[in-house]
C-alpha cells in the first residue's frame, strides 16, 4: 500500500509539472491500460467485420500478405507514439503532444482529427455490434427471424447499446475497468477456441497457397469494391482490413491520468496491444481464408461469410462462440467510448471545445467526466444515422486517427533535441528519429490509401474539416482565444 501511494503521489507530481491537477481516479494498473487498447483494436471486431474489405480486394494475398504489411506500419507508428507518451503521460494524449511539440495551432488541428476519428470509432464499432453480431449472428443463432429488421431497428439498438455503455462509464468506472480487463482475456481465449474449432471441424485439407495468391476480385459478386484494373490497387484497398482493425491504441494514452506509473505503463500498453493484436489477428484471419470452401465463394458471401463458417460447427459451440463474440464487440464499444470521453475532457480542459466549461466537468464522487461521456455517446449515435454507415465510418475513423497519430510524431522529429529534451522511461535512443520518420511515411501511406476512390467521401470530409478549421481558427478568432495546454514546469 505504501508503494502504491508513493507511485500515485509521483504520478500526481508529474501531472502537476504539466500544469494539471489530479482530477480523475487513478485506478488502472498496467494490464488495464493494455486491455483498453487491446479491447478497442479487438481482432474479433474489425478482424471479422472488415475481413470482406481485404478478401474482396486482392483475394487471399490481401490477408496473408496485406495484414503483415499493415501490421508492420501500425507497430512502427505505435513505437513512435509510445516514446512521446512516456514523456507526456496526460489524458489529452495526441492533442497534448502536438501542442507541446508543434505549437498550439498544430495541437488544435491534431485534436480535432483525433476527436472525430474516435467518435467514428465508437459509431462504427456499435454499428457492427448491431448489424453484424446482434442482427446478423446472435439473434439468428437463437432462432430469431431478423428479416423484418429495418432502419428504425438499427437506430433503436445502436442507441440502446451506446447509452448503456455511457451509463457504465459514467456511473460505474471501476466496474467498467474490470470488465474491460475481462474483455482482454476473452479476446485471447475466444480467438484460440474459434481458430481451433474451425480447423478441427474443417473438411478437407488446408491450401496455404491461398494466403499468397493474388486475384483481383474487385467488381465481382459480393465484393464491396467497384471494378479496378491490375493488382496493385486492389491489394492496397485490402490493407484497410489492417488499418481499420489495428487502430484506437491511443486509448492507452487517453487513460494516462487514470493509470498508475503512467510513464512506464502507457507506452508498454500502446506497443504490446498492437503487437499481440498483429500476431493473434494474423492467425485468426488466415484461418478464415484456409477454411473457406474456396476464395470466390468467400467473396460472394460478403459480410455473411462468418455466419456461414460458424454453421460448420456443432450448434452448442455456435451458440457459445456467437454470444461470446457479441459480448466482446459490445465491450469493444465500451472501451472506445471511454477513450473518446477522456480525449474530449482533456481538450475541453484547455478550452479547445465549445461549452468547454461543461465538457471538462468531473464528478466529485465518481471522478468521471460526466458531460464528456454523454456528449461523446450522442455524437456517436448521430454518426450512425447515415443508412449505409459502416464502410464510411470504418475508413473514416482509420484515416482521421492515423492523421492524428502521425502529426505529433512528425513534430517530434523536428523538436527532438531542441524543444523536446525531456524523455521518459521508454526511450528509443538513437533509433528515435528513424522510427519517427518511418512512422510518418507508413502512417501517411495508409491515410493516402484510405482516401482513394471509392472512399472519396472520406477525402471530402477531410478537406471540409480543414476548411472549417481554418475558418474558425482565423476568421472566428480561435487562434487568439485558444491558449493551448499549460507550460511545462521542468
Amino acid at each position: 500500500m505504501i508503494e502504491t501511494n508513493k507511485a500515485l503521489d509521483h504520478d500526481a507530481a508529474e501531472l502537476k509539472k504539466m500544469g494539471y491537477e489530479q482530477e480523475l481516479n487513478r485506478h488502472m494498473g498496467g494490464f488495464s491500460n493494455f486491455a483498453i487498447s487491446f479491447s478497442i483494436i479487438c481482432i474479433l471486431a474489425g478482424g471479422i467485420s472488415a475481413f470482406p474489405l481485404a478478401l474482396g480486394g486482392a483475394g487471399g494475398a490481401s490477408v496473408g500478405i496485406g495484414w503483415l504489411v499493415g501490421g508492420l506500419f501500425a507497430a512502427i507508428v505505435a513505437l513512435a507514439m509510445a516514446q512521446i507518451s512516456s514523456s507526456y503521460p496526460t489524458a489529452g494524449g495526441l492533442y497534448h503532444w502536438g501542442s507541446i511539440l508543434g505549437g498550439k495551432g498544430y495541437g488544435w488541428i491534431t485534436a480535432w482529427f483525433n476527436l472525430l476519428g474516435l467518435i467514428f470509432v465508437v459509431a462504427s464499432v456499435n454499428f457492427g455490434v448491431y448489424d453484424f453480431f446482434f442482427k446478423g449472428l446472435a439473434l439468428p443463432i437463437l432462432g430469431v427471424d431478423t428479416s423484418g429488421f429495418g432502419y428504425l431497428h438499427q437506430i433503436f439498438y445502436i442507441a440502446l447499446f451506446t447509452v448503456s455503455q455511457a451509463i457504465l462509464i459514467y456511473r460505474f468506472p471501476k466496474f467498467t475497468t474490470k470488465i474491460t480487463d475481462v474483455a482482454g482475456y476473452l479476446i485471447f481465449a475466444v480467438t484460440v477456441i474459434l481458430v481451433a474449432s474451425l480447423l478441427a471441424y474443417h473438411q478437407g485439407g488446408l491450401d496455404f497457397s491461398r494466403l499468397f495468391t493474388f486475384t483481383n476480385y474487385t467488381g465481382t459478386e459480393g465484393s464491396v469494391w467497384p471494378k479496378s484494373e491490375g493488382m496493385v490497387f486492389p491489394f492496397l484497398l485490402g490493407l484497410l482490413l489492417a488499418v481499420y482493425t489495428i487502430t484506437g491504441f491511443d486509448a492507452s494514452a487517453h487513460t494516462s491520468e487514470e493509470t498508475r506509473d503512467a510513464a512506464k505503463a502507457v507506452p508498454k500498453g500502446i506497443v504490446s496491444s498492437v503487437i499481440y493484436s498483429v500476431i493473434f489477428g494474423y492467425i485468426l484471419i488466415c484461418t478464415f481464408v484456409l477454411v473457406l470452401p474456396d476464395i470466390p465463394t468467400g467473396v460472394k458471401q460478403g459480410f455473411g461469410f462468418f455466419a456461414e463458417l460458424l454453421k460448420t460447427l456443432p450448434p452448442a459451440l455456435q451458440t457459445v462462440l456467437g454470444l461470446a463474440i457479441l459480448l466482446i464487440n459490445y465491450l469493444c464499444g465500451l472501451a472506445c467510448l471511454t477513450s473518446t470521453s477522456r480525449m474530449m475532457f482533456a481538450f475541453a480542459r484547455d478550452g479547445g471545445l465549445p461549452a468547454s466549461g461543461l465538457l471538462r466537468t468531473v464528478s466529485t464522487t465518481l471522478k468521471t467526466p460526466v458531460a464528456a461521456v454523454w456528449v461523446s455517446a450522442i455524437l456517436a449515435i448521430a454518426a450512425t444515422l447515415y443508412a449505409d454507415a459502416f464502410s464510411v465510418l470504418a475508413v473514416g475513423c482509420a484515416v482521421f486517427l492515423y492523421i492524428s497519430y502521425i502529426m505529433p510524431v512528425a513534430a517530434g522529429i523536428l523538436a527532438e533535441g531542441k524543444t523536446w529534451t525531456h524523455k521518459g522511461p521508454f526511450d528509443l535512443g538513437g533509433m528515435s528519429k528513424l522510427i519517427g520518420a518511418l512512422a510518418v511515411i507508413g502512417g501517411g501511406f495508409l491515410v493516402i490509401v484510405g482516401v482513394q476512390p471509392p472512399n472519396e467521401k472520406v477525402l471530402y470530409v477531410t478537406i471540409f474539416m480543414l476548411v472549417v478549421m481554418a475558418i474558425f481558427w482565423f476568421a472566428f478568432g480561435e487562434n487568439k482565444r485558444f491558449k493551448g495546454p499549460p507550460a511545462i514546469n521542468e
